[in-house]
This record gives C-alpha cells, structure tokens and sequence, in this order.
C-alpha cells in the first residue's frame, strides 16, 4: 500500500519560510515523478513543484526562486522549502506521485493534505 504523510505545515507571516515534508512508504522516488500541489478555496489548484522520472524538476512560475524542492533518498522523503512567502500561498498542499495527467491535479497517489496559511 502506498501512503504520503506530509508534515511541516503552519502559520507564517509574510516574508517567513516553511519546509515541508512528504515521506512515502510502497513506492520510492526513481520509479515515480514526485512533488506537490496546492489547492486555496475559490481558486483552481496549481501544481507548485514535480521532479520527473528523469530527475529534472519543474516549478510553478508563482513559486520560482522561492520555493526548492529536494529529496532524501535515503529516507524516502521529499522535501519543499518556501522561503519568502506570501499571502497568496495560503493553501492546503498535497505531496502527490504518478500524474496521471501530466500538468493536472491529478495523481495516482496523494497525502491527506497540509495547510499553510501566510498572513500579511
């Protein structure tokens, strides 16, 4: 069974940093394309990050420069650092593996969800 738990998530002012973290269990990073997205009510959910199969990783232009998305191997954990944040990244965060559509919200495997919330 696969499963991402996702942790890190909070309150920050604007201008904070958060890193979250997604550790997966039944699956491991080589064989998936791995990253995460976001979802704030009233907007459509935006995919912030994914590192492909081919080890190349792709940002939202919303996030580039800000954010980082890094892994462990040896854990199995994916990580997301957000450094400079900004109200408009107010949003639950998904760790998600395996698009089913390339560019979608949609993934074969998802965590529960994480909430970040960035005050002005």
């Amino acid at each position: 069974e696969v499963q991402l738990a996702e942790s890190g998530g909070g309150s920050v002012q604007a201008g904070g940093s958060l890193r979250l973290s997604c550790t997966a269990s039944g699956l491991t990073f080589d064989g998936s394309d791995m990253g995460w997205y976001r979802q704030a009510p009233g907007h459509k959910c935006e995919v912030v990050s994914i590192r492909g199969k081919n080890g190349r990783t792709v940002y939202a232009d919303s996030v580039t420069g800000r954010f980082t998305l890094s892994l462990d191997n040896a854990k199995n954990t994916l990580f997301l650092q957000m450094n400079s944040l900004k109200p408009e990244d107010t949003a639950v965060y998904y760790c998600a593996a395996n698009a089913i559509f390339t560019g979608t919200c949609l993934y074969t495997y998802e965590g529960q969800g994480i909430q970040v919330s960035v005050s002005s």
